[in-house]
């Protein structure tokens, strides 16, 4: 991504990311319409109220494997293949480790979380505890796929990926009909379907990156915690998570006041979340694809070309949720009749949607940004943009919603609040410039 138009480098491969986070979302989304269609409310809100701690472990295991995805990128766009292979063999380590132990934590609290955290109604917490603990079996697999994928995006790959979760995804929808369609095993049915596409997709990536890249052809010894290497992953990585952890927490206090309406509420809120995870996916792809168009032309030595590439991805982030935002204005009835829930939450989420597509323009006019300071190494700038607009969304959601304009809809329009917030600290940032300082691998070559 070092040669030609920028624009085209990072569309060219922001559109397999976008296909794979398709997929990937694919997971809680197939969940959710068989839960929800064939099931009862209860369950399905068991499973909508689970994805605020499930995403705390997916920042987990996106923030690390990201950090050693950008110092991965910089040693590739160096030409310093040694060192590449050296992080991303003890990158390999470190994610499966923290699979296992993110397994383990995850069962532990469970029951205290949805109890007090997220004070979930009785009437549907023992089935979304007992969900997310079997959730919680595969972590090790999640976690294990986000490193491959990683690594294959710091080489330019990002096509492969989408393959794995598209195998994946067929898998998972087969498996949800049969155990929760068929076999009525409701909620549970739809975590152990889950658990297993996981584990199909981390394994087909492992056998793929050994059999394509001759790089990542690791020895059993050279797996393991290198010291140097794995301090690089924790120092770049740990700001990626920390923002995407802070995100997590966010939601947590966020799902908790929704739930506080009512399960009706719940359900409604579930889907509306399921349907902003697919507004949001371009942003993702484009701040995932720039990321690594900066690590690589950082590492080359080719800055010039950063402000050039964000720029344009920028206009493309916009034009292109412009587009999907009209999309599920003008489709919202039938997007949500996909789900199954009541009128009295069709009613809920109609409203819900509305703010999502104009919330989400805002934020497509600042989140690429966030590629540039990953891939120049300059992680804590997100993790303070991350700090401030969530405070926003909490601190909103709990004041505002005694004002009658807002009342209930506050769990929605805080997203408004939280995002202006976010652009304005994001542009300053990146005005400054002072992410261009920046150089992970500098003081190593």
């Amino acid at each position: 991504m070092t040669n030609g138009v920028p624009w085209k480098l990072i569309l060219r491969f922001s559109i397999p990311l976008f296909i794979g986070l398709l997929l990937q979302q694919l997971y809680n989304t197939v969940d959710t319409i068989v839960v929800g269609n064939f099931a009862n409310e209860a369950a399905l809100s068991a499973v909508g109220t689970t994805g605020s701690l499930v995403f705390l472990f997916i920042a987990i295991a996106n923030g690390f494997s990201s950090g050693a995805g950008v110092i991965v990128s910089q040693y590739y766009g160096a030409g310093d293949i040694n060192r590449m292979r050296k992080t991303a063999g003890a990158s390999i380590t470190l994610l499966i480790t923290m699979g296992l132990a993110s397994t383990i934590l995850g069962i532990a609290v469970s029951m205290p979380a949805f109890r007090y955290l997220l004070s979930v109604p009785d009437s549907f917490r023992a089935i979304a505890v007992e969900y997310f603990e079997i959730y919680c079996m595969g972590l090790i697999f999640q976690f294990g796929y986000n490193i491959v994928a990683s690594l294959l995006r710091s080489v330019g790959d990002s096509k492969a990926s989408m393959y794995f979760l598209l195998i994946a995804s067929v898998i998972n929808i087969l498996l949800d009909l049969l155990f929760v369609a068929v076999f009525r095993m409701g909620a549970v049915g739809a975590a152990i379907a889950t658990d297993i596409s996981q584990a199909i997709s981390c394994i087909v990536s492992f056998v793929y990156m050994y059999k394509k890249y001759p790089e990542f052809r690791f020895e059993r010894s050279e797996l393991k915690f290198d010291k140097e290497e794995t301090k690089s992953i924790v120092k770049v990585g740990f700001p990626i998570m920390l923002q995407q952890t802070v995100a997590a927490f966010g939601t947590i206090f966020i799902q908790r006041a929704v739930n506080g309406y009512g399960q009706t509420m719940t359900a409604s809120y579930t889907v509306g979340s399921r349907i902003e995870m697919y507004v949001q996916m371009p942003l993702n792809s484009f701040y995932m694809a720039l990321a690594t168009f900066v690590g690589q032309n950082i590492g080359a030595g080719e800055k010039s070309r950063v402000k050039q590439g964000a720029r344009q991805t920028i206009i493309l982030s916009l034009v292109v949720t412009i587009i999907i935002a009209f999309c599920v204005i003008f489709f919202e009835n039938q997007l949500i009749i996909l789900f199954g829930i009541s009128e009295d939450a069709s009613v809920y989420c109609r409203q819900h949607l509305k703010v999502t597509a104009l919330a989400f323009v805002l934020q497509s006019a600042y989140l690429p940004l966030f590629g540039v300071f990953q891939g120049s190494g300059d992680g804590f700038a997100i993790t303070r943009t991350a700090v401030l607009a969530l405070s926003i969304r909490v601190l909103t959601t709990y004041t505002l919603c005694y004002l009658p304009i807002f009342s209930y809809r506050i769990v929605w329009w805080n997203m408004i609040f939280g995002f202006a917030g976010g652009f304005i600290i994001t542009w300053i940032h990146y005005l400054s410039e002072k992410w261009s300082g920046k150089n992970i691998i500098a003081t190593k070559i």
